[in-house]
C-alpha cells in the first residue's frame, strides 16, 4: 500500500492498524541494547510527503480507525508539525478513533501540559515508553538519556493531558550482578507513576549490538553477566511482588522475546500471576512457557 522506509518497527498492538511514517529513525538512536534504527538517520520527513502517504493510504483502507505514527518518537516532532498530521488524518479517515507513537521521556517532558492536551483532543491518544529500568545506575550505563524521576514525571505528564501510556522494562537488563536491584528500582517507579499498560520484555540482543551492549555494561572494571531463563523468572517475580500499584494498570508479558507469557491487570491478579510464575519455574515448562526457538524481537 505504502513505499514504506525499511527497517519498519512497530508495536506488537499496533499489526493490524494503519502505519505512516512522520520521522524517519530515531532522534536518540543511543540505548546500547537497542539495534532497532543502527541502520537509519534520523530525519523529520516533509509534510507533504506525509500528506500524500495519508492520501494513498485512505484510498486503499478509508476505513481505517487506528494510526500508529512511526518511526522511533513521533513525538520529537513540534507540536503543530504533529497537529498538521493530525489534521490530514482526521479528515482523511472518517472513522479515526486513536493515533498512537513511540515516545521518549525528553518528548513528553519537553511539551507544555497545553500541548499534550491539545494532541489528545486531535485523537493522539496512546504513547509508547520505554522504561527499561527504574534504576539511575541501569539507565546510564545502557545510555538511556533520562533518570527514574525523569520517567516518572514523563508518565504523570502525559496521563494527567489524558494520554495512555504504555511502558516496558526488560527483564535481564542489569545481568546476574544487578537483576534485585534491578527488579525493586523498577517496580518503585511504577508504583510511583503507574502507566496505563505495562509489559516486560527480555533481553534480546542483535548479533551486532551483543559486543557494544556488553563494553558498555562493564565500563568502571564491572563484570556482566547474562541471566538464564531461571534468573530471569527469579527477576520476573521479585519485579510482581514488589508492584503494589495506586490505580490499576494492565500488565502483559507476551512480546516475543519473554520466556513466559503472563496477562492480568495489577494489583487486583497479582497473587495470580505469581502463581503462574511459581508453576514452571522448577521445570522451565509449562502453561505460557516458550522454548528459546521460539523468541524473538
Amino acid at each position: 500500500m505504502l513505499a514504506y522506509d525499511m527497517p519498519l518497527y512497530r508495536p506488537p498492538s499496533e499489526g493490524r492498524n494503519l502505519i505512516i511514517q512522520a520521522t524517519l529513525g530515531c532522534s536518540f538512536n543511543r540505548c546500547a541494547f537497542c539495534s532497532m534504527y543502527r541502520s537509519k538517520t534520523y530525519r523529520v520527513r516533509p509534510l507533504d510527503d506525509v500528506r500524500r502517504d495519508i492520501d494513498a493510504a485512505a484510498r486503499v483502507w478509508p476505513a481505517a480507525d487506528r494510526v500508529f505514527l512511526a518511526d522511533g518518537d513521533a513525538l520529537v516532532l513540534p507540536t503543530a508539525h504533529l497537529h498538521a498530521i493530525l489534521d490530514h488524518l482526521r479528515a482523511r479517515f472518517p472513522a479515526l478513533t486513536r493515533v498512537s507513537a513511540y515516545a521518549t521521556p525528553a518528548n513528553l517532558l519537553k511539551k507544555t501540559p497545553e500541548d499534550l492536551a491539545s494532541l489528545k483532543a486531535a485523537r493522539l491518544s496512546l504513547v509508547y515508553l520505554g522504561v527499561e529500568s527504574g534504576s539511575a545506575d541501569v539507565l546510564r550505563r545502557i545510555t538511556k538519556g533520562a533518570s527514574p524521576q525523569g520517567h516518572a514525571t514523563a508518565i504523570d505528564k502525559a496521563r494527567a493531558a489524558g494520554l495512555k501510556v504504555s511502558a516496558t522494562v526488560i527483564l535481564g537488563l542489569a545481568g546476574a550482578e544487578g537483576w534485585e536491584e534491578h527488579a525493586t528500582a523498577t517496580a518503585a517507579l511504577i508504583n510511583q507513576a503507574p502507566p496505563t499498560y505495562l509489559s516486560t520484555l527480555q533481553l534480546y540482543l542483535e548479533e551486532e549490538r551483543l559486543g557494544p551492549f556488553v563494553e558498555q555494561m562493564t565500563r568502571d572494571g564491572r563484570t556482566f553477566t547474562f541471566q538464564d531463563d531461571a534468573a530471569v523468572l527469579a527477576e520476573q517475580r521479585m519485579f510482581l511482588e514488589t508492584l503494589n500499584p495506586p490505580r490499576p494498570v494492565i500488565f502483559r508479558s507476551n512480546h516475543a522475546s519473554n520466556a513466559l507469557a503472563l496477562a492480568g491487570t495489577l494489583p487486583r491478579d497479582k497473587d495470580r500471576l505469581l502463581a503462574e510464575v511459581t508453576a514452571v519455574q522448577g521445570a522451565l515448562s509449562g502453561p505460557g512457557w516458550r522454548p528459546s526457538h521460539r523468541r524473538a524481537l
